[in-house]
């Protein structure tokens, strides 16, 4: 078989001419999209990398923010859980103090109120006691008994001591006033002359006396001259009996309870 060297040329050439006609127009473009295509899925990609690790990122510190939130609120949590166990804890002992302060106030109020009561027993027992004696003395007490009461009486002012027979004479001689004997009962006749000599001899002096009824002496005759007092009288013994047992007695009556003013003791002064 005989080559035809010119076809062969010819399609060589051709098949060159047409391998370079593709490369020129077909391989080069399809080349360069391909290549534009490797640069856009490679910036893609890129692209979705740094989202993913934006988004990875954001997804730690979401986690981180949790996990520390968790943390505060577990802190929180038990903080207020320790304030409500204080608070409770102060809550009870403050009852429970309130309750001890107040069982204690009962307490002392409840002995206060016995010993008011004791107090107010003893005060109005006293009280009764001598208010029935004074009643009986008085009913007793008659212008006879009076009459010795004189008698006592005038002995008792020659008896003075110095001292005050003294003062008592100073009082009725500086006395523009005349001196007053008072009695329960009005004195006889004789009896007011026995007292009347009785104070002329024992201060050695005339003495101006005007005589007086004091039905509140119970018994006995006192003497006031110048702010000076001698007597004897059985209120006088009750009256100093009476504050002898109030000294036994606290110094204060329990509230309600007054105690009878005590009749001035007609004792020599």
């Amino acid at each position: 078989m005989l080559l035809d060297w010119f076809t062969i040329a010819a399609q060589a050439l051709n098949f060159l001419i047409l391998v370079w006609l593709m490369k020129r127009f077909l391989y080069r473009p399809i080349l360069q999209a391909i290549d534009t295509r490797e640069k856009l899925i490679a910036k893609e990609l890129a692209e979705a990398e740094t989202k993913r690790a934006e988004a990875k990122k954001e997804q730690d510190d979401f986690r981180q923010r949790n996990e520390a939130f968790d943390h505060q609120r577990a802190e929180l949590v038990n903080k207020a859980e320790a304030e409500v166990k204080v608070q409770r804890q102060q809550w009870l002992d403050a009852a429970r103090q309130a309750a001890d302060e107040l069982a204690a106030k009962r307490q002392t109020a409840l002995q206060t109120d016995a010993r008011n009561l004791n107090e107010a027993i003893l005060i109005r027992t006293r009280q009764e006691v001598f208010s029935i004696a004074r009643k009986v003395l008085t009913d007793l007490a008659t212008a006879n008994l009076e009459e010795r009461m004189s008698e006592v009486f005038t002995r008792r002012l020659r008896e003075l001591p110095d001292g005050q027979k003294a003062t008592l004479g100073e009082a009725l001689k500086k006395s523009a006033e005349p001196a007053v004997v008072r009695s329960a009962f009005e004195l006889a006749a004789g009896s007011r002359a026995a007292i009347q000599n009785a104070l002329n001899e024992t201060f050695s002096a005339e003495i101006r006396v005007r005589f007086a009824t004091a039905p509140e002496l119970v018994g006995g005759i006192e003497l006031l001259a110048g702010g000076q007092k001698a007597g004897w009288n059985i209120a006088g013994y009750l009256a100093d009996m009476e504050k002898r047992l109030a000294e036994l007695l606290p110094a204060k009556a329990p509230a309600g309870v007054k105690p009878e003013a005590e009749k001035p003791a007609l004792k020599t002064a």
